[in-house]
């Protein structure tokens, strides 16, 4: 946080300000720092809570019970909510993200029933990975594109989101096993808005990635079709596209790798634990999620351009 600040600091500013003005000037910089990185935390935390609902709601299928054009709106657009188990409606103070869970004590305020602990902790880590991204793009990680003025701030809302669709997908098909539409086509959507600031940036468009897109889900529409839907599902092959479009040629080929892998890994350390059968099935979207996290961070140092 104080690169840059530093040498200045040593040569007191070539002599125009005394050492007391520089220190004022590093605190207020360390502050302001701190202050964006507090704000981003609370966002993603209210970012997490909305996730929850709309994880919950799009995995049951629940359709608003309204006439007009509100019921052709998803489920998670309408309606407040409620606790899990008596079913009642829950007030705006029993849904500050993260604190009222720690307040309740992790139970419902009405039926003291416990609150499950993935939904506290789907806001945790959507606070942490907004923090988490806007430290990677001050960090310039040769993944992310370098932009100026409004271009940077568009690409790191775009970045922001779908880090939140990702997210959503691990969490609902771990615990439900389905891929949400909703934060699947968002995330092609950001993908290829992604592709055209790229293009407005550097004047050139990375086919790589349309390739890795259409290549790595006619893959899987081919294992789909092989297994009878029994092996991946279309939710899988709509998750392989997207990352398709964000990784690109060849580190869609390092995700992919990663994710059968670890996949079969822990598929065979279930069936010896005696938690899975031969025939159960293992979500496999966490493992996709998981195979582009790695691709992000070392797949270019795996995979020769």
């Amino acid at each position: 946080m104080l690169e840059g600040i530093t040498p200045r600091l040593r040569q007191g500013y070539d002599g125009q300000a005394p050492r007391c003005e520089v220190i004022c000037r590093i605190k207020t910089k360390l502050y302001n720092k701190i202050m964006v990185y507090f704000l981003l935390f609370i966002f993603g935390l209210c970012i997490g809570s909305f996730l929850n609902v709309l994880i919950y709601r799009e995995a049951r299928e629940e359709s608003p019970k309204t006439g007009g054009i509100k019921k052709w709106l998803p489920s998670w657009v309408l309606g407040r909510s409620y606790c899990d188990h008596c079913r009642k409606k829950l007030s705006w103070y029993d849904n500050i993200p993260l604190l009222s869970y720690l307040l309740l004590g992790g139970r419902c305020r009405y039926c003291k029933k416990k609150i499950l602990i993935y939904y506290p902790w789907v806001e945790f880590l959507t606070g942490i990975q907004f923090v988490w991204t806007y430290f990677l793009i001050q960090s310039n990680f040769w993944f992310f594109s370098r932009f100026e003025g409004f271009y940077s701030f568009l690409s790191l809302i775009i970045l922001l989101v779908l880090g939140v669709c990702f997210l959503a997908i691990f969490v609902a098909d771990l615990k439900y096993q389905i891929i949400p539409d909703t934060a699947v086509f968002t995330g092609i959507i950001s993908g290829f808005t992604k592709i055209l600031i790229d293009y407005r940036y550097t004047g050139m468009i990375d086919f790589s990635s349309f390739s890795a897109a259409i290549l790595a889900s006619l893959f899987f529409v081919a294992l789909a079709l092989v297994t009878k839907g029994k092996g991946m599902g279309l939710g899988d092959v709509k998750l392989v596209f997207l990352m398709g479009l964000i990784l690109g040629f060849p580190q869609i080929l390092t995700a992919l790798s990663f994710a059968f892998l670890t996949g079969a890994l822990v598929g065979v350390i279930l069936i010896l634990l005696k938690k899975k059968g031969l025939k159960s099935k293992i979500a496999f979207g966490p493992f996709l999620i998981c195979g582009l996290v790695f691709a992000l961070l070392w797949g270019k140092n795996l995979v020769l351009p």
